[in-house]
């Protein structure tokens, strides 16, 4: 079981310190456990509970409504607002119920047939990515465990992975380079490895490092490497890093590039960008960009 500070709290569910503090005190929502030296922290219970809770107050229900709810009213909640999230329902729910009983060949046939229908990037961008919010969601309630969230993501990659070895021998009539990586202690993969796909379908050339890479690994072996775009984003709550830091360096190590930044650890936080610097807010966002970049060309 994880523990977690109130610091990692608002870091995670977005709801700040000091208003968690009134809530806890007003309202009885989710109360702390102290340890030893009696300093208060967060079990993965109450984690999966304020996340819930930081949902719906942020659909519009007061706090004071959502105290007097029960937990099975609450995630009853949480996911009848997910429920018409996508148009591709049918699809979503035939995937999370191959999830749910570990079923890997129908996972794997499910995925194949959206594919072939529809192509890598579409049954992404209109399948496996809410599909994934709906998992987070499953997590947030409680059925799923974090075991059926690594079994799917393996299988996802997999496929893009197939997707990236198909790109060889295309290339744009102005390539460029970027270099992508995930910091340390960050582990979500699978965006950036779309990320990499995306890339590669418009003829761009890519240094893929993949995750957890030291600053200063990627600096000792970068550093004479002039790629015009750096690509790196952070999902997961990493108190550990100094965002401001992390950036700056990059941002002074590669002046001549261009660094990129998404991921919602850095797309909700208060950092200040130099000229080089930029944050892209959405996948949607991040296709136009590179499709505006050049056109892809067979190699003759």
């Amino acid at each position: 079981m994880g523990t977690f500070s109130i610091k990692d709290i608002e870091a995670i569910t977005g709801i700040k310190s000091h208003t968690l503090r009134i809530w806890e005190q007003r309202y009885g929502i989710v109360l702390p456990k102290r340890s030893d030296t009696n300093i208060r922290f967060y079990d993965d219970h109450d984690l999966k509970s304020l996340l819930n809770i930081s949902i719906l107050n942020h659909k519009g229900y007061k706090i004071s409504e959502i105290a007097k709810l029960s937990q099975e009213v609450i995630s009853e909640k949480v996911m009848h607002l997910n429920s018409d999230y996508s148009e591709y329902k049918i699809q979503i729910s035939s995937l999370i119920s191959a999830m749910t009983t570990f079923d890997e060949t129908t996972f794997h046939n499910l995925l194949n047939t959206y594919i072939l229908q529809m192509g890598l990037e579409e049954t992404f961008l209109k399948i496996v990515f809410p599909f994934l919010i709906e998992v987070g969601l499953l997590w947030q309630v409680g059925t799923i465990f974090p075991s059926h969230e690594h079994f799917v993501s393996n299988i996802i990659k997999q496929k893009v992975f197939v997707a990236i070895d198909g790109q060889v021998g295309k290339f744009a009539e102005n390539r460029k380079t970027f270099l992508l990586f995930l910091p340390e202690a960050e582990k979500h993969s699978l965006g950036l490895l779309f990320a990499n796909y995306i890339i590669r379908a418009r003829g761009h050339q890519v240094l893929y490092l993949g995750q957890e890479v030291p600053l200063l690994d990627l600096r000792d072996a970068f550093g004479r490497e002039k790629p015009d775009y750096i690509l790196t984003m952070m999902t997961a709550a990493q108190l550990d890093i100094d965002k401001q830091a992390f950036v700056d360096f990059l941002s002074v190590t590669w002046q001549n590039s261009k660094i990129l930044l998404t991921g919602p650890q850095f797309i909700n936080c208060e950092i200040s960008l130099n000229e080089n610097v930029s944050k892209i807010s959405s996948l949607a966002n991040f296709i136009d960009f590179i499709n505006g970049l050049s056109s892809v060309k067979e190699k003759a």
